[in-house]
């Protein structure tokens, strides 16, 4: 397979297998702490897990990548990368054996969630760095594969380290302190790979003088703003982010519908709703899969918005077929159905937006679409939080949910976005 000639051809480079490392052992530990913090939420016994607490959880995941992220940048100009790797990783391996002892410690819900807010700002920086660092080991030629290969193995890490966290929850008697010190464990092995480097390999280079850090801050700031005006001008681009952001806010207020009902109203334990919500994710990655196979086909088809348009018609049918039963099979079915459509809108999207922006302002503007993207989900946490009930089954949410995604498709059918 060529992919996997790329791949080799890129592990023969030292300085890229090193960096690699360091995603993977980083990404693997975010896989971990995530999963630890949703089930702490959720599935704790000692915790009446509630809509709000989800979303609480889901805010602190979500929103320092959509707040931290589009300033990262202006630091990572100006701090040395390797050591944003270093101290960034250690700084997490503390905060997270923190969170381990303020679970154990029955500490007031505030001080937990601050705790695991400081981890994932951090994460922002250290990932937007990974970023940045491939071109200092990757030559010019192998850059796009290096692109392509590298956040995807990153990806894949992250979402072992969640299964991982799974399988250690439910051997260590469902304690989730022990699944965040192996993930304070896995950020300490993160940081000691990063000093397999030199320190100044990664950059940036030391003869470079960056502007004054208000100056860069208050320049990213208006660099957003003539994004967003520049998106203004490009109606194909905004047609495709607007109906991308109400198909991520459904995903995600369905999200947390499943979420409860694995816990309350399918199970009859903790570990058998973990179980169910493990399965659940595992089935709706299945979809993320399947739309990465079929969306080249169905864009060339239909196109990108032509596909967009589909996606959101076969959620608005599928989405209260499937759910209003309430019932895991149904449901289980329903997210493996939103994976492919949510993910094959995704793709489609990113593809009209690269399209119809000019080269100079697509860095802005996927800026602006990544907050919107996650400022998406944690407001569908907000909604479902004061609409679902406690047990999770709510007719008015499936019925708002479906009526939205047909919005989407009878908004996108107008327009020609070809």
């Amino acid at each position: 397979m060529a992919v996997v000639g790329d791949l080799r051809v890129l592990l023969r480079l030292r300085d890229f297998r090193r960096l690699l490392a360091v995603r993977l052992v980083s990404q693997s530990a975010d896989g971990v702490y995530q999963v630890a913090l949703a089930t702490y939420v959720v599935f704790s016994p000692e915790k009446q897990a509630s809509p709000g607490a989800i979303a609480s959880a889901m805010a602190v995941l979500l929103l320092p990548y959509s707040l931290v992220g589009p300033f990262a940048g202006v630091l990572l100009d100006r701090w040395q990368r390797r050591q944003v790797f270093l101290y960034g990783n250690l700084l997490r391996a503390a905060l997270a054996a923190l969170t381990a002892v303020l679970m154990l410690s029955g500490v007031p819900d505030w001080l937990f969630y601050a705790s695991a807010l400081c981890v994932t700002a951090v994460n922002r920086f250290v990932l937007a760095g990974l970023s940045a660092a491939l071109p200092r080991v990757v030559d010019a030629d192998r850059l796009v594969i290096a692109n392509s290969l590298s956040p995807t193995a990153g990806t894949l890490a992250a979402t072992a380290g969640g299964g991982l966290a799974f399988l250690v929850r439910l051997v260590a008697s469902d304690s989730d302190a022990a699944v965040v010190l192996l993930g304070a464990a896995l950020y300490l092995c993160a940081a000691l790979a990063s000093l397999r480097m030199a320190r100044e390999l990664l950059g940036p280079d030391p003869g470079l003088v960056p502007p004054r850090l208000a100056a860069a801050l208050a320049g990213t700031a208006r660099g957003l703003a003539a994004g967003l005006r520049h998106l203004r001008r490009r109606p194909a681009a905004l047609r495709a982010l607007t109906a991308m952001t109400v198909m991520r806010f459904c995903y995600g207020a369905l999200t947390v519908m499943v979420l409860m009902l694995c816990r309350y109203a399918w199970s009859s334990s903790e570990s058998e709703g973990l179980a169910l919500l493990g399965l659940a994710l595992g089935v709706s990655g299945a979809g993320f899969f399947v739309a990465a196979v079929v969306t080249p086909v169905a864009v060339g088809r239909f196109g990108a918005g032509g596909w967009i348009i589909v996606c959101a018609g076969a959620a608005a049918v599928l989405v209260p077929a499937l759910a209003l039963s309430f019932a895991p099979a149904p449901l289980l079915v329903a997210a493996f159905a939103l994976g492919v459509t949510t993910q094959g809108a995704k793709i489609a999207t990113d593809t009209v937006v690269q399209s119809a922006v000019d080269d100079g302002f697509r860095g802005r503007v996927f800026s602006l679409y990544d907050v919107l993207f996650n400022v998406a989900f944690v407001g569908a946490a907000a909604v479902a939080a004061l609409v679902l009930p406690p047990d999770g089954r709510s007719v008015s949410l499936v019925a708002g949910v479906a009526l939205l995604y047909a919005a989407v498709a009878a908004s996108m059918a107008r327009f020609d976005l070809q």
